[in-house]
């Protein structure tokens, strides 16, 4: 490697040592005109670099799933409040024991959809087991949103299935750490939604959507767009739990009032089953 690439170069090393050395020392990080630009992190958090940051946040984990051989991935989208049946059921007996009836009607819904997180996990485990033994090109790998919930039951099957997995978290107040079961080198963390978004589907073969909430809703609904508009190319959508899709959005509705064509809800379908899901999907790409 050249030695202007190299990041054990001394120069580029020297230069974020010398960072540190002021970090260490307590010293605040002002405004200096003479630190190097890419090491200065004054500079790097400006309004008017922000351009620059959006590079790196789509560079950073595109270079790194080259590297480890990531090219197709079945992304899952889902709620990050769902638990496990075993951590629901502690939740519930916590919850009857402090008597207050609000936080007991909340820890009786995560039980009731427990079973979602399970059914990730078995899904998951249905993807890494596929991919056993696979040429790198032929092989599909999860790829979540790193967090809690749905996404850790996924991330979670295909690590029992001896498979590796994709996190791609966000920056959040309330989720700052991925779950444990994302592949360590292949856990990713965003500032930018938009560019976050981005990378689930410049890699994604499939996407399958659990129930969830506001943010489950906006992923799912940015994808359906742009496959409809033509501005990505159609891929399995998988909508999983139909009895909670179906309730909660009436897409007849749509057709009725002439803002979606009929052949529109061709886009997705419907699975109830891990294994429907899968069948789905191999049916698609006739694998």
């Amino acid at each position: 490697m050249s030695s202007t690439r190299n990041i054990h170069d001394k120069r580029l090393s020297d230069a974020w040592a010398t960072l540190k050395a002021h970090s260490d020392a307590g010293l605040p990080l002002d405004p200096d005109a003479s630190r190097l630009a890419f090491a200065d992190p004054e500079f790097l958090l400006r309004r008017e670099t922000r351009g620059i940051r959006f590079q790196l946040e789509l560079l950073k984990p595109d270079l790194e799933q080259q590297a480890m051989g990531i090219e197709n991935t079945v992304v899952v989208f889902g709620s990050a409040r769902f638990r496990s049946e075993e951590e629901a059921a502690a939740l519930v007996v916590a919850a009857e024991a402090g008597g207050d009836e609000a936080v007991i009607r909340r820890a009786r819904a995560l039980a009731r959809n427990a079973h979602y997180y399970e059914k990730a996990r078995a899904f998951g485990r249905i993807v890494a087991g596929y991919s056993a033994g696979k040429d790198p090109a032929d092989m599909l790998f999860i790829c979540t949103g790193g967090g809690p919930g749905i996404m850790q039951g996924a991330n979670r099957g295909a690590y029992e299935g001896d498979g590796i997995s994709v996190g791609l978290s966000i920056a959040l107040p309330m989720e700052e750490a991925a779950n444990p079961y994302v592949t360590p080198a292949l856990s990713f963390k965003f500032h930018y939604f938009a560019l976050r978004k981005m990378h689930f589907m410049m890699r994604a073969k499939a996407l399958v959507a659990f129930p969830g909430g506001f943010g489950t809703l906006d992923e799912l609904f940015e994808v359906i767009t742009l496959v409809q508009t033509k501005k990505a190319k159609q891929v399995p959508i998988v909508l999983f739990g139909s009895d909670y899709w179906k309730r909660l959005i009436n897409f007849d509705v749509l057709i009725e009032e002439g803002v979606i064509s009929p052949d529109d809800l061709n886009l997705f379908q419907y699975a109830d089953d891990p294994e429907d899901a899968w069948k789905i999907i191999k049916q698609f790409y006739r694998l």
